[in-house]
């Protein structure tokens, strides 16, 4: 699925007026018509008492259909017009007198503080005030209004977007924008949906579809794709029936250190468990029995240091390599990691210390190897980009960080983002369980083994989040997120895989 920017949406509508010859006014009421139909649905005529609140532009107009529509199938609804400025769209006046027809009175026209109604925790307020159109952030009274509302208790429910927020634009005051239980969002999601500063405005979202020109939709360059499972099943390659071993490549992890040899552990059973036909792992001499008894696939190669990494040699072609996980940042593995850097066009993943070591020796960046994928967690992010201002900011960071270096940069999170140049591509799978020790260890090992198996570097990236979000997710059914470990993650691969051909998908939440 595509994310377009507000400004895309505007001209998607706009087309769709013209090739489909309809009236603005009668997209409104389709996209009203869809919101009270998701309601009807899960209400089934409930004694609820709604409260919706409508701006007066376009998004009031929605939700003036909404009520409407509602009141005339019996239910109780108090609809309320948040009257900020003089400027009315042509739409929510026509609907203005539609909902007056309905109703046999005027909505309420709030003025200021004194108009704020009673809302008991059980009644359901529907937020209708500002849209994706919104230029200003909201102030005065009207920023009250919405602290109000999420002061309340009551079941907020959002049309498009939460009052407040932007679609594609950084934001600018964190109190002025409504914290909706649910969202239903017209045709695509929107970008400030899956950012961690404006995402957790957000708690749920369904897209419904309201027709909008499918042709333009289809050629339109989106700001970013959402990785879901009908992506995934396209992005899988079928194993070969005379497949060996060899057919699957040879990853080699270059993982830990004393104390951390459980990093070479994960990242090498996830290799395997993601399809690898051989994994090696290298490793300090201290990790030698470790990997032997606890992952007896692997083969095992030891640095002649003890207890850190000094001197990476190996005697064979690795399909790839995944390095950085508890190596530490000895002296002596920095220079190790720049010799191994140098001239090396294998594929590599490098994540944790290795991110580190490169953030503190700049010059390495000039060794890193083309199509790598680096693997981040926020704070290692920062070390590569530097400092960023917003959300936005750290995108634009990292699309131009991408491109200079020539890599794939996974910016992990509860929406896993996948960076390549220009490109965003936004992770559906995985769940807070995943906040856990040893997560990013497998994650590295899963796309390694997938370069190993010929996947490019840009499809490893996301086709492994998504399958590793997914086992995550599998996981999380099994265990809860509190006891949800690492080690579950990967031993629920295998599932993973079997998931993305069976038939269930997974369920939105009720709203109540």
């Amino acid at each position: 699925m595509k994310i377009f920017s507000a400004e895309q949406l505007y001209e998607a509508d706009k087309t769709t007026l013209e090739k489909q010859e309809i009236t603005s006014e009668a997209l409104m009421e389709r996209a009203g018509t869809k919101i009270f139909n998701w309601l009807q649905k899960r209400m089934q005529g409930a004694p609820v008492k709604f409260h919706i609140f409508c701006g007066i532009g376009n998004n009031g107009g929605d939700g003036l259909v909404v009520g409407r529509l509602l009141i005339e199938h019996g239910y109780n609804v108090h609809v309320y017009v948040v009257n900020c400025s003089d400027k009315r769209s042509k739409n929510f006046l026509i609907n203005y007198d539609k909902i007056k027809n309905a109703t046999k009175k005027w909505p309420s026209l709030m003025k200021g503080e004194d108009d704020f109604p009673q809302i008991n925790p059980d009644d359901i307020i529907v937020d209708a005030i500002f849209g994706i159109g919104l230029n200003r952030c909201p102030s005065g009274w009207v920023k009250n209004l919405i602290q109000y509302l999420n002061r309340s208790q009551a079941f907020i429910l959002a049309i498009d977007i939460p009052s407040g927020l932007s679609a594609n634009a950084p934001l600018e005051d964190m109190e002025a924008v409504i914290k909706a239980n649910h969202t239903l969002t017209f045709q695509t999601p929107k970008l400030s949906f899956f950012l961690p500063e404006t995402g957790v405005f957000v708690s749920n979202f369904d897209v419904l579809d309201i027709g909008l020109d499918l042709e333009y939709l289809q050629k339109t360059e989106p700001l970013a794709q959402i990785i879901s499972k009908a992506e995934a099943q396209r992005f899988y390659r079928t194993r070969e029936k005379f497949g060996h071993k060899g057919t699957y490549g040879h990853t080699l992890i270059i993982a830990g250190s004393y104390g951390k040899i459980g990093a070479a552990v994960l990242a090498s059973t996830a290799a395997f468990r993601i399809g690898a036909g051989m994994v090696t792992a290298f490793v300090p001499k201290c990790g030698y029995s470790i990997l032997q008894s606890t992952v007896p696939e692997a083969m095992v190669l030891t640095d002649k240091e003890e207890e850190f990494l000094s001197e990476i040699t190996y005697d064979f072609e690795p399909s790839a390599i995944g390095i950085g996980m508890g190596i530490g940042k000895n002296e002596a593995t920095v220079s190790a990691l720049e010799k191994l850097f140098k001239n090396n066009k294998t594929p590599f993943v490098i994540d944790a210390d290795a991110l580190n070591i490169i953030s503190e020796n700049r010059e390495l960046l000039k060794s890193l190897p083309k199509n790598s994928v680096l693997t981040p967690h926020p704070g290692e992010l920062k070390g590569l980009v530097g400092k960023w201002k917003n959300d936005y900011d750290k995108l634009e960071k990292v699309k131009k960080f991408s491109k200079k270096h020539g890599v794939v940069v996974i910016i992990k999170g509860a929406y896993t983002i996948t960076v390549f140049n220009d490109k965003l591509y936004i992770n559906s799978s995985g769940n807070p369980g995943m906040a856990t020790a040893g997560s990013g260890d497998s994650l590295s090992g899963v796309v390694a083994g997938l370069l190993s198996q010929g996947y490019d570097a840009l499809l490893a990236a996301v086709f492994g989040v998504y399958i590793h979000g997914r086992a995550g997710d599998i996981a999380a059914e099994l265990m809860g997120y509190e006891a949800t470990m690492a080690s579950d993650i990967i031993g629920n691969l295998s599932e993973a895989y079997l998931d993305l051909f069976s038939k269930e998908e997974p369920q939105s939440e009720p709203m109540a």
